[in-house]
């Protein structure tokens, strides 16, 4: 069934994703003389970098994720789809979603970036990413189903292995998971079980560059390293993770191999384009890079197709300073932002130069009063990095009404140091103990 449109429609602009390249093209073109047709394959926008708090019980799903209906209810010209995008016919110049068909005369490409295992795809099943509200809700299953699991093993050695957690990854979802799992064991649950001292849970941080947090200054990485291992984090650099078996890792440090059981192992280690990449590939021949994003021009658009646009964790802009570009919501913030005023330059004769990234730092949450933040000309740590964290989260929470919510939430558990989402859903409510290869080598110099 195809999507008709009305003779001498307004330019029609086809938006794929509903991420923050997607939203914030769509608000860029909220006020222009343009038909909007937003795609997504989910029916809300979902605020990202707080995933993890959802997979440690902080908020829920709800507190990150902004309808967009909602979020365009007011935007009289731009139309919301549900569905996937599965094919695209850059000469008729339509997006194929099963048996619809829906025509552009500008169409943008904002699908993301998915986690990647490094040819090892087999990992995900016993160690889950984070980039969806599934996953969130997968690892908060895993991570508190791991304590009441402990809770009702009697044999030491099992015991360990549900309270030994993994995290394979140094970057900032890596570090603020190895954080806010660490208040989880050592404060926030220590007293809520009887058999079993929550205390007593190892929680290591596998990095196998030379420092976590490498896209910070030395200084501040250094500073987060210290906090984390204040936490009672493990820290292992130079650290490479070799194999994951059941319920053993194996790791090389030094040229030393590790195994450790545990029952909790989650992934933080890597990115790769949205399958959107290899379509558009397909359909166009555009380049890819070695992670499945796409190559694109300085203006964003791709080679050879003026009318197609890529941007955020999906695009490769290498163009500014021979650097390509973070995935990171700035960036795609900006360059929604950018296309939309292009689109509009376009129509009406005229251009804009190419793309420029405005840097407006990085930060990463460590736990309570602990934070790191990198504004280049300033450097913030410790509670006023935390604090200032909080405010910018909130600044790029999408409605009001969550950003109410979410204000409430932290500022209670701040006070009760207590966390109201940890429920464990899904079929498998509980984490049953299982038989646990418990072999465990310890190479000199290596604190496990």
């Amino acid at each position: 069934m195809a999507v008709s449109l009305e003779k001498n429609a307004p330019h029609q602009v086809v938006i794929v994703g509903g991420g923050f390249g997607g939203l914030y093209a769509a608000k860029a073109l909220n006020a222009a003389n343009v038909n909007v047709t937003l795609i997504d394959k989910r029916n809300f926008h979902l605020f990202q970098p707080l995933l993890y708090q959802v997979a440690t019980g902080t908020l829920s799903p709800s507190d990150i994720s902004a309808p967009l209906r909602s979020v365009f209810k007011k935007s009289k010209n731009t139309k919301v789809l549900l569905g996937e995008v599965n094919e695209i016919d850059p000469k008729a110049q339509q997006v194929i979603l099963g048996d619809e068909v829906v025509p552009y005369d500008t169409l943008i490409i904002a699908t993301g970036a998915n986690h990647s295992y490094f040819g090892k795809d087999h990992w995900e099943k016993v160690a889950p990413g984070l980039k969806t509200v599934e996953d969130a809700i997968e690892m908060r299953r895993r991570i508190f189903g791991a304590f009441e699991a402990a809770e009702k093993e009697t044999d030491p050695e099992k015991r360990r292995a549900f309270l030994n957690f993994v995290i394979v990854g140094g970057g900032p979802t890596g570090v603020e998971l190895a954080g806010a799992i660490a208040e989880l064991a050592y404060k926030t649950l220590k007293e809520d079980f009887r058999s079993i001292d929550t205390s007593e849970t190892k929680i290591l941080l596998l990095q196998g560059g030379p420092r976590i947090l490498p896209h910070m200054v030395p200084e501040l990485s250094a500073s987060a390293a210290v906090s984390l291992q204040k936490l009672g984090v493990e820290l292992h650099t130079h650290t490479r993770v070799t194999n994951i078996e059941g319920d053993i890792v194996t790791f090389k440090q030094d040229n030393e191999f590790t195994e450790i059981a545990s029952k909790t192992i989650l992934w933080a280690a890597g990115v790769q384009g949205s399958p959107m990449g290899k379509v558009l590939k397909e359909s166009t021949g555009v380049e890819c890079d070695y992670s499945g994003r796409v190559i694109v021009e300085p203006d964003l658009s791709i080679e050879g197709y003026a009318n197609i646009f890529v941007i955020g964790d999906l695009a490769n802009f290498s163009h500014q300073d021979s650097k390509v570009l973070p995935g990171v919501a700035p960036v795609a913030k900006q360059q929604g932002e950018y296309v939309g005023k292009l689109i509009q330059r376009r129509l009406q004769g005229k251009t804009l130069p190419q793309f420029h990234y405005n840097d407006v730092g990085s930060l990463a949450m460590i736990g309570q009063n602990l934070a790191v933040v990198d504004l280049s000309l300033i450097k913030l740590t410790g509670f006023i990095a935390w604090a200032f964290w909080l405010l910018v989260h909130i600044y790029f929470l999408i409605e009001f009404d969550t950003k109410l919510l979410v204000v409430f939430q932290w500022a209670w558990n701040y006070i009760t140091r207590n966390r109201r989402s940890r429920l464990i859903t899904g079929r498998e409510a509980f984490v049953e103990p299982k038989a646990v290869n418990t072999r465990v080598q310890q190479p000199s110099g290596t604190p496990l």
